[in-house]
């Protein structure tokens, strides 16, 4: 860890550069850098193939993101998120700006990225609760500052929680259309939740709904990550295991509680997803 203060022609900046641990850059997201900058003069930062990932916030002032053939105009209290493995550029305009930024990589960092972008996540945007994003990054500099024992798995906290802030702004739908289409597919959600352990098909439930099945099928897995026959299947999954846990059912009778009522597809089910057979999964728990 390197905290500097540097005060040069173009910007006067506080940061730290921080080292992880082995174990840190093998299984945590870790930070890399982090810190605060105020230009003192207009200028342009360029980075290319940089094994990174980018958050920085506009404290103050305007500028401008050159990312993947796109000019994205910042101002105050606007966010950035970009995979710096590609060519990006940012440039203050004459209303010097600050920035507050925060490199970072981890293992899973390149799936956690893309699902944003599936998402709607955009490299550029304005948050709903800008205070969020601002109090986890003097948390995160706090952290990276000190002495803990604990630091790494600390700083894999925050940088978790900045990515769950960051896929609850990713949602960027059509506007007409959003506030339907988000207000049906948790309708549906919640009517799988509740029915389960009944026999549902994908006709059934554009019919129930009046939505178009192939839509009704894209639309859900843009909004929950899942199709909804893998929703459905991870819920009665959930609640089989819950039963082999903490009840002395069979399996046939278990498997019809959860709405999977051949007995020989739920054991090949079960083992398909949690890797192990419906009787090693029980004896492993008792």
């Amino acid at each position: 860890m390197n905290n500097a203060l540097f005060h040069g022609d173009l910007v006067n900046t506080s940061r730290i550069l921080y080292t992880p641990s082995d174990f840190a850059k093998l299984s945590l997201f870790h930070l890399q850098e982090i810190g605060s900058l105020q230009a003192t003069k207009p200028h342009t930062s360029k980075r290319d193939n940089l094994c990174s990932y980018l958050f920085f916030i506009v404290g103050s002032g305007s500028g401008c993101l050159r990312y993947e053939n796109t000019e994205y105009p910042l101002t105050e209290g606007d966010c950035v998120f970009i995979d710096c493995r590609h060519a990006y550029s940012h440039t203050t305009y004459e209303d010097l700006w600050s920035l507050s930024w925060i490199h970072f990589d981890g293992p899973t960092a390149a799936n956690v990225y893309q699902k944003y972008k599936e998402r709607g996540g955009l490299p550029a945007f304005r948050p709903d609760k800008l205070a969020e994003y601002q109090d986890l990054f003097y948390k995160l500099y706090e952290v990276a500052s000190s002495n803990a024992f604990t630091k790494d798995m600390e700083i894999n906290a925050h940088i978790s929680f900045l990515l769950s802030l960051l896929m609850k702004d990713s949602w960027h739908p059509d506007e007409a259309q959003a506030g339907t289409k988000k207000k049906n597919m948790v309708e549906i959600k919640q009517y799988l939740d509740e029915h389960f352990d009944e026999k549902i098909a994908l006709d059934q439930l554009a019919q129930r709904y009046y939505i178009n099945k192939y839509y009704l099928t894209r639309a859900f897995k843009e909004q929950f990550g899942l199709s909804i026959m893998d929703y459905l299947l991870s819920i009665r999954i959930t609640k089989a295991k819950a039963l082999l846990r903490f009840t002395s059912l069979s399996a046939e009778e278990i498997g019809q509680s959860c709405g999977i009522g051949d007995v020989y597809y739920f054991s090949r089910v079960f083992k398909k997803v949690e890797g192990i057979s419906i009787r090693e999964y029980r004896k492993q728990w008792h």
